[in-house]
């Protein structure tokens, strides 16, 4: 027998940035997907349907169960304005809407009401202009969550890593990257692994300083905390090594040598992902309760409204949500 997955919730991310519309142009093209929830103002989402999906039509809905699979964009409101913030600026509105769509849908998820939740982009300026003090996306689902320690996988078709530290300065990243938050990430790597459906993860950790502290001359960080957290990882059965050097060790994973790099800080970890292209990058987190992946991109104030923004990332997002469900249904049966 076949087993019926619950849905998920999409939030609509920042109004006045690309989300809505790249909600609107998944669910039209994907008429697989719309049993899901999007979750965030009617009044935005009604705009998005109207120049991005006009073959679909919006149902607004009290509950998860309410939701109809066919021709329609399943709305459950967690804020209401009479008029969308314009687009392409950054406001305290816009800021309020999607975080209020964060919050309505992490509540979903960790209700049961839905699998887990896919999303759209937000602008952490807009966050801070409505009082909000954020960094971002992660650090929400990690408060509101109920998770005690989160981290940040970025995957696409050839590569995955894994964030030690993520939202914060450089020079705090080299502050935060201590013995814990090692651990916590190497953990967390071979955990997400293996909800992708790897057996035995190979996890590859990078060093980080240059050509990893090169024994001591260019930083003793990877002598004095990274190589001890390794053997501690390889002491409970995970698959660690290194460190690596930071500048060859993502080649090495897209080579096939390892499953999953954990980076010390976000541009190391973030830019072999993006690099090799937006539309197919996905965001998970991992530590949570529930289920949540995100596009790997950001709310394109430049061309929103211009009707140019690519759902790619975020039908992908979408994508390997469903299949981390599946696995996890599949788990418990």
């Amino acid at each position: 027998m076949k087993t019926v997955l619950r849905p998920l919730a999409i939030t609509m991310g920042d109004p006045s940035g690309i989300g809505p519309e790249i909600v609107a142009k998944t669910l039209l093209a994907r008429a697989d997907l719309r049993h899901n929830v999007v979750v965030g103002d009617p009044a935005v989402l009604a705009k998005a349907i109207a120049r991005f999906g006009s073959g679909l039509r919006l149902n607004e809905i009290d509950t998860v169960a309410d939701a109809k699979p066919e021709g329609s964009l399943n709305v459950l409101a967690s804020s209401r304005v009479e008029t969308p913030p314009p687009l392409g600026t950054v406001s305290a509105v816009s800021g309020r809407l999607a975080y209020n769509a964060i919050v309505a849908a992490i509540d979903l998820a960790r209700s049961g009401a839905v699998a887990g939740i896919v999303t759209a982009p937000i602008h952490k300026e807009a966050l801070a202009q409505a009082g909000l003090s954020y960094p971002g996306h992660t650090e929400i689902l990690a408060d509101r969550g109920g998770a005690m320690r989160v981290a940040m996988m970025l995957a696409n078709d050839d590569i995955r890593t894994v964030l030690v530290t993520i939202h914060c300065s450089l020079a705090d990243a080299i502050r935060r990257a201590d013995f814990p938050a090692q651990m916590s990430a190497i953990r967390l790597a071979h955990q997400g692994g293996r909800a992708l459906g790897i057996a035995h993860p190979r996890i590859a950790v990078a060093g980080l300083n240059p050509h990893a502290g090169e024994g001591g001359l260019f930083g003793d960080e990877e002598i004095r905390i990274i190589a001890p957290a390794i053997a501690a990882a390889r002491a409970e059965g995970i698959d660690a090594s290194g460190p690596w050097p930071g500048d060859t060790v993502f080649m090495q994973a897209r080579n096939g040598r390892f499953d999953v790099v954990v980076a010390q800080y976000h541009d190391q970890g973030l830019i072999p992902v993006k690099y090799l292209g937006l539309e197919k990058g996905v965001n998970i987190t991992l530590g949570l309760p529930f289920i949540r992946t995100s596009p790997d991109h950001g709310t394109a104030f430049d061309i929103a409204g211009q009707g140019i923004a690519d759902p790619g990332s975020l039908e992908t997002a979408i994508d390997y949500a469903c299949r981390l469900t599946r696995a996890s249904s599949e788990r418990e049966n």
